[in-house]
Formats: C-alpha cells, structure tokens, sequence
C-alpha cells in the first residue's frame, strides 16, 4: 500500500493517454487534481465512480479541479470505457505500471478467497503546487465527487 501522506510532494509521472497524448503531473500546475486510481475499465464499481466524476464535472470545474484516472489497462480500453460512458476526463494506460507503484497503489489484493497483485483504489488530491493535501483509501464510488470536495476542504 502507498508509503505517501499528506503533505508530502506528489511523485512526478507521465503517461500515455486514451489518444496517445503525454500528460504528465506538471500538466496540472496551477490547478488542482483529483488523481484517482482504479482497478478495471467497463466494470460495475469503476463505472459508477467515473459516472459520478462525470455527473458532476462542472461542479469540479468551478473549483478549479481537473480529474484523472490511471489504471493499467491499455489505450484502446480506455477509449472505449470514455466513448460509451461520455467521460469528459483522461484515462492514462499506465501499462507498465510506473504512475501506479510510484504512487503505491499497485499490489497484492484478495477477491473472493484468492491472493492477486492489483491496482488499489484510492485517490490523490494534489494542490497548485504538487502537495498531497489529502489521500482517499476508503473511496465510496456514488459519493466520490463528494468526497473529493471535502478533502480539499471545500464541503
């Protein structure tokens, strides 16, 4: 599980789009980002948080949040998973699972009695200047948007 806390600076990353394009942490200066971290594109729980995102984008937007999700699953899923959901954010194909272990997301999980390395849900509020304000663990996919707004003390 990630080592990272609060107050720490976020680990710098690029990565490879749904379209191929670079983004990276620097990207994001000036803003804030809600960088989450999910296990599978097109299935029930990562589908109703990149829903509840989406649902409430605009209101994200005033805050001046930006959203960004990374999982390691490849381009060609994430662009279906953002063309039949309408997601108005990036997916990043973390495929060699850099972004994922720098953030220590990326390790052994249990489902249904068996042992498997996985990506771990959780997600990073990162500041103007690359400061970790808050790290959600225990992310509850129909009040994500919710949750992101309080962790930058904004409800």
């Amino acid at each position: 599980m990630t080592t990272l806390e609060k107050g720490s600076p976020a680990p710098d990353f690029a990565g490879k789009d749904e379209s191929g394009n670079t983004i990276s942490l620097n990207d994001y200066k000036g803003k804030k980002l809600a960088l989450y971290f999910y296990p599978r594109d097109l299935t029930p729980t990562c589908t109703t948080q990149a829903c509840n995102f989406r649902d409430h984008y605009d209101t994200l937007k005033e805050h001046n949040i930006e959203v960004l999700g990374v999982n390691d699953d490849p381009a060609s899923k994430h662009q279906k998973f953002i063309e039949k959901h309408e997601l108005p954010f990036p997916l990043i194909a973390d495929t060699d699972r850099k972004v994922l272990q720098a953030y220590g997301v990326w390790g052994p999980k249990k489902f249904m009695g068996k042992v498997f390395d996985g990506t771990h849900r959780m997600t990073f509020l990162i500041d103007e200047e690359g400061g970790i304000v808050d790290i959600i663990k225990k992310v509850k996919a129909k009040e994500h948007t919710e949750q992101v707004l309080e962790g930058f003390g904004i409800r």
